[in-house]
């Protein structure tokens, strides 16, 4: 019998792949006893205690939707800023057009730990310190030149020509934006909010330092898993394969746009 090698290449990086998100579900349906005591690729006693626990205590299900009130807000924010801008870019000729693109490019250079500490100060003399507001405010300052960016190429791809033809027409520019411009560019913008989602669903710092109670998101609740017990690995394991869920829908709904996006546009 032949050996397929490209099969058994596959196979094994699909292996690699889905081991860790396995073992993170085989470990969110065991007890912490089980966890700790032996080595198992399936749970010997299932048991749904810690989804219970995730599911009907306040601290737990409240981080989710905080997370997801503040990546929504941030998505949202961020794509709307970035289309028009990024037409400008893409349409117009400016003194320092250029040195502006690349200074909104810069402030992803920088690590969040950089903008915590003056986040914090500001939002915390506004009145906006621990609410979803301050984390999706925060995100937009990487998200918005992110969005900005792969928009331009995508709009650069538009022929100026339907501009000018939608002019004559009679059409008002937000009418011709709206109606004529935004399906031509809908694989961008759905390239675009999928990075502003998957970027402000992962950032932990930002959202950890900008909270404290009234809107901790998952990623800092699932921290509070350690106490004078040790830690309480099924009810991580379990609030980890809960926080795949959003980012996994993420995709399937928007995976025709994020493909055609990969082969015609600037990612």
């Amino acid at each position: 019998m032949r050996i397929n090698g490209r099969a058994i290449g596959i196979t094994i990086y699909l292996i690699a792949l889905f081991l860790p998100i396995y073992w993170l579900l085989n470990m969110s349906f065991k007890t912490n006893a089980e966890i700790m005591s032996s080595l198992s690729f399936w749970p010997h006693h299932v048991t749904l205690a810690n989804y219970k626990v995730i599911f009907t205590d306040p601290a737990w299900y409240l981080g989710f939707v905080h997370s997801l009130t503040y990546v929504a807000l941030n998505t949202v924010m961020s794509v709307t800023i970035a289309l028009p801008a990024a037409y400008a870019f893409s349409r117009y000729r400016f003194i320092g057009d250029k040195h502006l693109f690349f200074w909104l490019l810069s402030n992803l250079m920088a690590p969040p730990a950089v903008y915590a500490m003056p986040f914090f100060n500001l939002y915390y003399s506004i009145g906006l310190f621990d609410t979803v507001w301050a984390v999706a405010l925060a995100h937009c300052l990487f998200n918005v030149p992110l969005a900005v960016w792969i928009l331009e190429g995508f709009i650069s791809g538009v022929p100026r020509e339907i501009d000018e033809t939608a002019a004559l027409d009679g059409y008002s520019f937000p009418r011709f934006f709206v109606k004529l411009f935004l399906p031509l560019i809908a694989n961008g913008i759905g390239v675009a909010a999928f990075f502003c989602f998957m970027f402000s669903w992962v950032e932990l710092l930002l959202a950890r330092t900008l909270t404290s109670v009234n809107a901790k998101p998952i990623a800092a609740v699932m921290t509070r898993t350690v106490s004078a017990a040790g830690m309480d690995w099924g009810l991580l394991a379990a609030a980890g394969a809960l926080t795949i869920i959003p980012g996994a829908l993420v995709i399937w709904f928007v995976r025709n746009y994020i493909a055609r996006g990969f082969a015609l546009g600037r990612v």
